[in-house]
């Protein structure tokens, strides 16, 4: 384990490498385009994720930069206690020590995630896709760079150029400790970690979520709403796939014909259940576990639901446990929907593609958990620590 640095230390690294990402724009784009080019373009989404512009730079340096200006996330007293026999009894925040993160193509995560890690006092090994090394080794080289400007050791932040095989080994025989594992990915990455990984877990896991139109909706408010989640960025885990609309819905069939033409002219193809069947433009649904899915595509299915209790219900068998929304003018509803909802992340009359850790305010994410321990949703800087009791007595015993 390497002795936690100065929270002085920390912060200087993370500016050093927001300066050196700005100086060294050109160089990264041009990794980036040897990427893109090796890239068969058969999974949009991916290479959605993969694709690495100026806009994606800006949020690189902001991220470090914003990360920078919070507090310490190290020695927080979470509890304290004075014992009757005199002891003082503390809980504080500490780093979980070692962190490794296995994700595919998005070269900003080795920078976001390696960033966050290091603020919160961890070392992390990064484990990227093949399909994105130039980016992520020049990438990098810089964190390494920055660590030395710093008379850091580079040990802090480690990149693995391991091969599926390797990867296995690695997980189910590590050459160092490691203390937490964090997969962002498909569900078969994130099955192959927890079949061979021999500590802790935490799943970046799947989106599929849902939007639920209310029988007391804004319908303007809920086809301005559903065309953002699902057309944004359809590589995002907080895209929308899947929409319920109340069979009580005042216009309901004006509604549907207004949203299945917004939805076509942006190119998503429409499946539509048994009770919606024959709507212009959409297909029918061939089996239920395509209400399983996560698309990553412009891919849509439309359903009809009989209440707000059938829609919790739908919603809890069938989506990922990322984020569902509601959309309603019912305040009481609202809240029902949000309660009983069992996802990271419930919403009311907004998008579902605010669930992300700068858009809620932690500055960026290492990862946005759908397990319930330790963390669930997006995993901050203040997330990406354990905890540990401090006792400080005069010779008590017991």
């Amino acid at each position: 384990m390497n002795t936690i640095l100065t929270i002085k230390e920390r912060n200087n690294v993370l500016l050093s490498m927001a300066t050196l990402i700005r100086q060294e724009k050109d160089a990264i784009l041009d990794a980036n385009k040897k990427d893109l080019d090796s890239y068969n373009g058969e999974d949009l989404a991916m290479e959605d994720r993969l694709k690495v512009n100026d806009a994606k730079i800006e949020g690189m340096i902001t991220s470090l930069e914003e990360l920078a200006s919070q507090e310490d996330p190290l020695g927080k007293e979470r509890f304290h206690f004075s014992h009757d026999n005199g002891m003082e009894v503390s809980n504080k925040t500490a780093p979980f020590g070692t962190v490794m993160i296995i994700y595919e193509s998005r070269p900003d995560v080795t920078v976001e995630a390696a960033g966050i890690a290091f603020k919160s006092g961890n070392k992390i090994l990064l484990k990227g896709g093949k399909e994105s090394l130039n980016s992520n080794l020049v990438i990098v080289d810089l964190w390494h760079r920055a660590l030395k400007e710093h008379n850091i050791i580079t040990d802090w932040v480690t990149y693995l150029r391991f091969n599926r095989q390797e990867t296995q080994e690695f997980l189910a025989n590590p050459t160092e400790k490691i203390d937490l594992i964090v997969p962002r990915g498909g569900e078969r990455l994130i099955a192959f970690v927890k079949e061979h990984a021999t500590c802790p877990v935490v799943v970046s896991g799947r989106g599929n979520n849902f939007v639920y139109v209310h029988k007391d909706a804004d319908k303007e408010l809920a086809k301005k709403v559903i065309l953002n989640a699902k057309t944004a960025k359809i590589s995002a885990c907080n895209a929308l796939d899947k929409v319920l609309i109340d069979k009580n819905l005042e216009g309901k069939e004006a509604f549907l014909k207004e949203l299945t033409g917004l939805l076509r002219e942006s190119d998503v193809e429409i499946l539509a259940d048994e009770a919606l069947k024959g709507l212009d433009g959409t297909a029918p649904l061939q089996n239920e576990d395509v209400w399983y899915e996560e698309f990553l595509d412009y891919k849509i299915v439309l359903g009809e639901t009989e209440s707000l209790e059938n829609a919790v219900a739908w919603i809890n068998k069938y989506s990922g446990g990322h984020s569902s929304s509601i959309i309603t003018k019912d305040q009481q509803a609202a809240d029902t929907f949000m309660v009983n909802v069992d996802a990271a992340a419930v919403y009311h009359n907004a998008s579902t593609r605010f669930t992300d850790g700068g858009q809620l305010g932690l500055g960026g994410e290492l990862a946005i958990s759908t397990d319930k321990l330790h963390q669930r949703g997006p995993i901050g800087l203040q997330h990406l620590v354990t905890n540990k009791w401090y006792i400080h007595g005069a010779g008590q015993t017991r």
